[in-house]
């Protein structure tokens, strides 16, 4: 997957202590990108949009 034209952003699930810190990247085609922040070198989960939004959305109502 190309993450070249990737447009980085902390989620705003991220906490501001330090931990639990994600990116991610909703501007690519198709897919949307999720990376450590800490760890910006190293791997990427890629999700369709339709299963990213079934993950907010199920994890938004839980929490």
């Amino acid at each position: 997957m190309d993450l070249t034209r990737a447009a980085w952003r902390k989620s705003s699930r991220s906490n501001s202590n330090g931990g639990a810190c994600v990116e991610v990247a909703d501007n690519l085609p198709g897919v949307v990108a999720v990376r450590d922040s800490k760890d910006p070198a190293g791997p990427v989960l890629a999700f369709t949009r339709t299963a990213w939004r079934a993950f907010i959305t199920t994890h938004h109502t839980t929490n």
